[in-house]
């Protein structure tokens, strides 16, 4: 019996035993080296990869090279499915010859240029139904490789996000034939892919992009690509793709490596286009889009650690194909693992080469030495960014971008306090599809995140300086001082030739008014009524609420304006008060019937606008209803005021327990259907 327990305690003790050598053994690939045991997978098992993208217009030469592509992805499997993120309809008219292998979805966050966020397409493209998601550059053609690494890599026992980085080579005149299987010359004359890559080799430029030319792969299991909130990065616009890998390095909740050499792709060496994707072109091509590099510079140095620690993508572990047989490289301990063995060794201190790794696999090892100094990962000089972020526009060519069909754009006036409540303003303007509102920043704080956010602001040069935001509500000094910006900067754009409507962040939209308002013709002020009693006259003396009115730009009405400017000037009140007493008259002298004024020097009409179609905060409590969004549609309302409520607090308590709000400040994201309905 002695004997017998003798046996088992050493048995006990060499496993144990064994069991600290190995562990001690693997420790350079830590926990992830055990995910490579039995990772080869048959290829008909892998069912489901969607490749996400946001391609520019599908116009003269990128519609070449983006068609190219994408039918180069397709082409890797029919399992594949590639998502277009676009609001351009010349994406959805080339999306239209693929049928349900192609699709296009406009509900991410765009910029006003249409510029696509980083984060928003990363989020949307979690919400897919995919074995395998892929991010990639819409002129990036991937020729072979990719499908055969997912297979080795895609039944790891740990979740993991696969890098590549794409060639950059200086022509490739082949394409795809009509089936989408073979390549082909011009003359139709086939070639196959290892003749394609040595002419790849032949034409590479001798650098690897790591910018904005890497493919990202990761498997949909649970864990988050990383730590904390993935910032506004817009899309495509240098940093993003670093950022990200260095923080999901840094976070370790996937294991991330480098297969850059068992996938083949690459791009075109061109220029890059910075045509604008809506809007007045001619106003946008004369302006500098490197404003939008500098903008996700400035969230990489204030956003994760990326910044402030040295971010050495070289150290990524590094797969490699070498003798028909997958390997796991560590470089910077000299660590080889090779899928389908069970053990790993270290380069520097093995005397006796294992049968396994042949003198081929060490050449592989010294060519991806020498491919790891061609990749140009440095971001040394992206640190010297400027202190301040500022757009290229000035106000005139900012309107000539935004405005619509009729001259008319959307005006709203904030401050930083106010800037969730300006975001859920813009969200639901961009989910009603509107596009043509521009935002004036009363500080600077507003203008820098309004930029970040995508959105078309300028700063007024003679704004009110050192007011106290979080107390700038109806009734105080400051909000006194603050509505007065309002009318002067209104003033301004109707001089500049555009109609305009005024807008408080606190309204919120249910459609466009637009074309009612600017039906009723000129010299007309359309304006809202903040007449809380709920039958009677809605005109009665100082009932006029300059937080939404629609204003054109004809002579009366600018001449009427002038004059509401003046008077404001010299009151100690808001500028409300002066709206009312010039147009209306004193005590409401110049009412014409129940709903109009009529200013006699100017011959102006003020029109008061219908509460069931514009109501005002106090408006048949309709606030306190159980549904206010229900209760509004009833009436065919077009808005709904937060007003007649004191204090920033209050208001946003009020529209966010109502569900008439648009915006989540922990993602910097608009809401979309299945979060509100989540809210």
């Amino acid at each position: 019996m002695k004997v017998e327990l003798w046996l088992v305690w050493l048995s006990g003790f060499a496993f144990i035993s064994l069991s600290l050598y190995a562990t001690q053994r693997l420790s350079s690939l830590k926990d992830h080296t055990r995910t490579f045991k039995n990772a080869i997978l048959d290829s008909t098992s892998l069912s489901n990869i969607t490749i996400f993208t946001a391609p520019k217009p599908f116009k003269g030469s990128i519609r070449t090279r983006q068609t190219l592509a994408i039918r180069s992805w397709l082409a890797l499997s029919p399992y594949v499915t590639v998502v277009l993120f676009s609001q351009d309809p010349s994406v959805s008219s080339f999306a239209d010859a693929f049928d349900s292998r192609v699709l296009v979805d406009t509900n991410i966050d765009f910029t006003f240029l249409g510029t696509p966020f980083f984060h928003s397409m990363v989020a949307k493209s979690r919400s897919y139904t995919s074995e395998i998601s892929v991010i990639i550059d819409s002129e990036t053609v991937i020729l072979s490789g990719f499908i055969s690494t997912l297979n080795h890599v895609y039944q790891l026992d740990h979740d993991w996000l696969l890098v590549a980085s794409a060639q950059n080579v200086s022509s490739f005149p082949f394409h795809l034939d009509e089936s989408g299987k073979h390549w082909q010359t011009d003359n139709r004359k086939r070639m196959n892919v290892q003749e394609l890559q040595k002419i790849l080799q032949h034409n590479w430029q001798g650098k690897h992009c790591c910018y904005s030319r890497m493919l990202m792969v990761w498997n949909n299991k649970d864990a988050p690509l990383h730590s904390g909130v993935l910032p506004p990065f817009l899309y495509g616009k240098g940093t993003h793709n670093n950022w990200l890998i260095h923080e999901a390095m840094s976070s370790e909740f996937r294991f991330v490596f480098d297969a850059s050499l068992t996938i083949t792709s690459f791009h075109l060496n061109e220029e890059d286009d910075f045509s604008p994707t809506h809007g007045n072109s001619s106003a946008v091509d004369i302006e500098n889009r490197s404003w939008e590099y500098i903008g996700n510079s400035h969230i990489g140095a204030n956003y994760g650690s990326f910044f402030y620690s040295e971010a050495n993508f070289t150290s990524l572990v590094k797969l490699l194909k070498c003798n028909k047989q997958y390997i796991m490289v560590d470089t910077k301990k000299n660590i080889v693992y090779p899928i389908g063995h069970q053990g790993a060794m270290n380069l520097m201190k093995e005397k006796v080469i294992p049968s396994w790794l042949k003198e081929n696999t060490v050449y592989c090892i010294d060519r991806l030495n020498s491919h790891t100094k061609s990749l140009d990962c440095s971001v040394k000089d992206q640190t010297k960014i400027p202190s301040i972020l500022e757009l290229p526009f000035s106000l005139e060519s900012l309107l000539s971008i935004t405005s619509d069909k009729t001259k008319t754009v959307i005006l709203t006036v904030a401050g930083y306090s106010y800037k969730d409540m300006l975001m859920s303003w813009v969200c639901r303007l961009r989910k009603l599809s509107i596009e043509n509102f521009v935002v004036c920043a009363l500080d600077k704080e507003t203008s820098q995140f309004s930029i970040l956010q995508g959105i078309p602001v300028f700063t007024d040069p003679i704004a009110p300086s050192n007011i106290s935001f979080d107390d700038c509500h109806f009734g105080t000094k400051c909000f006194q001082r603050v509505t007065k910006v309002k009318s002067r900067i209104v003033l301004k754009i109707l001089k500049l030739g555009y109609n305009v409507l005024l807008s408080d962040v606190d309204v919120y939209w249910f459609k466009n008014p637009v074309p009612l308002l600017h039906s009723l013709g000129p010299a007309v002020l359309a304006a809202q009524s903040d007449e809380y009693q709920n039958q009677g006259p809605i005109n009665l003396p100082r009932r006029l609420n300059s937080g939404f009115y629609y204003a054109r730009s004809d002579s009366q009405t600018i001449a009427a304006i002038e004059k509401v400017v003046r008077h404001a000037e010299t009151s100690g009140l808001s500028e409300q008060p002066s709206f009312y007493d010039t147009l209306c008259g004193n005590g409401g002298s110049n009412r014409v019937g129940d709903d109009k004024c009529v200013e006699p020097e100017t011959n102006l009409t003020v029109h008061f606008l219908d509460r069931d179609l514009f109501a005002n905060g106090a408006y048949q409590d309709l606030w306190r209803e159980k549904n206010v969004k229900e209760a509004c549609l009833k009436k065919g309302s077009y808005i709904i005021h937060n007003n007649w409520i004191s204090g920033r607090l209050k208001k946003l308590e009020r529209q966010v327990l109502s569900g008439l709000w648009e915006y989540d400040p922990s993602t910097r994201m608009c809401l979309r259907c299945s979060q509100c309905i989540k809210q």
